[in-house]
């Protein structure tokens, strides 16, 4: 049994994590050598090119029965028919970055908002709290 669950193969998706492109996936379509790879992602806007291990990141979704150096149209139509993004936008990964894209762009009226909110949350959870506290030790 092997120890690391993400292996770099042809069809893994990856994040990148460096560069103007950074935040988005593409896939894995050739590997050059042991630190670097072919990656594309058509429908993400992510040209082919070649990308260092170092500034992407593995993710644990793998597309099945794709061929080496297969061309972007039919990646795209293989993206397409496999819901690689779908898959991607359910993982837990995903939806964190998200929210932080969107916690980043709030304005500062927006924040005053979320604070209000978490403070109202806050006080309807102590007061069930203590409902039902008082109700145990009753």
């Amino acid at each position: 049994m092997t120890a690391f669950k993400r292996l770099v193969e042809v069809g893994r998706v990856v994040l990148l994590t460096h560069g103007h492109k950074a935040g988005r996936t593409a896939v894995i379509v050739d590997i050059v050598d042991h630190n670097r790879v072919i990656v594309d992602g058509p429908t993400n806007g992510v040209h082919r090119h070649v990308a260092s291990l170092s500034k992407v990141t593995l993710t644990d979704i793998v597309m099945k029965k794709l061929p080496r150096t297969i061309g972007t149209t039919a990646l795209k139509k293989a993206i397409i028919t496999q819901k690689i993004d779908e898959q991607w936008n359910q993982t837990a990964w995903a939806k964190k970055i998200a929210t932080r894209v969107t916690r980043a762009s709030l304005t500062d009226f927006d924040r005053f908002k979320v604070m209000r909110l978490k403070k109202q949350q806050r006080y309807i959870v102590k007061r069930q709290m203590a409902a039902l506290k008082k109700t145990s030790s009753a």
